[in-house]
């Protein structure tokens, strides 16, 4: 056997031992931390399973003030104007402001409700006017003119009483801009506080919903922008009918609407025709009517609501067929 050989296979050589037990040491080492990282691990996933809840913190009560006051009466921005007739005016203002007008209204109808439209159903002819009654026009009374007398008398008979003094422009706007009374019978109410004139208007055919039933009208609050509008537009109409009687046979029909701005001092600026169905002379008349009316200033209510220009008015004259 050679020397090698014998080396090889000496008995008493404890080299093969010691790595064996190097070995059984690592994997004990890495069994160990193994369990440590399973056992850590099932901790975390499952601890929060069995353990008892938090206490959730309690938040403090919070409070919210909420204004309850009621709001003062208004009517609706841009709402449309809707002239309220003496006969239908009312002394407490409506619960719904739909219009604006020159004294207030409570909405009613004659006919049960056929409409959405916040207006008393009603039959009528078809207009683009929204008319809730039928009459004629009236012009202002000046008072009989004196006349010269046939031939003198030696006794005259004692004189009448003078005619009143016609109202100015001026008077008439303050017995508008008045504060509504109280309604009275019509026949009780003096002739010198009621206006003369009074605008044609025949009745719409109307589909509202309104379902108070009475006398057809709507719901209207009384403004300052509403009496001035209402003062306006009666000074030019009063003017138009008559200037329409005169030139009856040059007029045609159809409408001519006009446009215009009033200023804090009553006068006329920017007026223009903006459309004409008609022909040059109702357009003249319409354009005379409103250079002769004579507009008091604004009170001083109105004017702080209005812009620096002042008061746009649009308003349509109409000749119809069987007018």
């Amino acid at each position: 056997m050679t020397t090698a050989e014998i080396m090889f296979a000496q008995p008493g050589d404890g080299t093969i031992d010691r790595e064996h037990d190097a070995r059984k040491v690592l994997w004990a080492l890495l069994a160990a931390l193994f369990i440590h990282l399973v056992v850590a691990y099932s901790l975390a996933v499952f601890g929060g399973v069995f353990s008892p809840a938090l206490p959730v913190e309690e938040k403090p009560v919070e409070l919210t003030f909420v204004d309850l006051t009621p709001a003062p009466p208004l009517v609706p921005k841009n709402s449309a104007f809707m002239e309220t007739d003496e006969s239908k005016q009312s002394a407490e203002p409506p619960k719904e402001k739909t219009f604006e007008s020159n004294a207030n209204s409570i909405a009613a109808s004659e006919l049960p409700a056929t409409g959405e439209a916040p207006l008393p159903s009603q039959v009528g002819k078809d207009r683009p006017l929204v008319d809730l009654e039928t009459h004629s026009y009236s012009l202002p009374m000046n008072g009989a003119q004196p006349q010269p007398s046939a031939a003198p008398q030696e006794n005259p008979k004692p004189s009448a009483p003078p005619e009143p003094t016609p109202l100015t422009a001026a008077e008439q706007f303050a017995m508008l801009t008045a504060r509504p009374t109280p309604q009275v019978q019509p026949s009780t109410v003096p002739a010198s506080v009621q206006s003369a004139y009074r605008a044609y208007k025949e009745r719409t055919r109307i589909s509202g919903r309104i379902t108070n039933r009475g006398v057809s009208s709507v719901n209207a609050l009384g403004t300052p922008l509403g009496r001035y509008q209402k003062f306006l537009v009666d000074a030019i109409g009063s003017r138009w009918y008559g200037a329409v009687e005169q030139k009856n046979d040059l007029v045609s029909i159809g409408t001519t609407r006009v446009v215009f701005v009033v200023d804090r001092s009553g006068h006329v600026n920017h007026l223009k025709v903006v459309e004409n169905t008609s022909n040059e002379a109702l357009a003249n008349v319409c354009i005379q009517s409103i250079q002769e009316a004579q507009f008091p200033p604004m009170p001083d209510d109105l004017a702080t609501t209005l812009p620096a220009e002042g008061l746009e008015m649009d308003i349509p004259f109409t000749i119809f067929a069987n007018r």
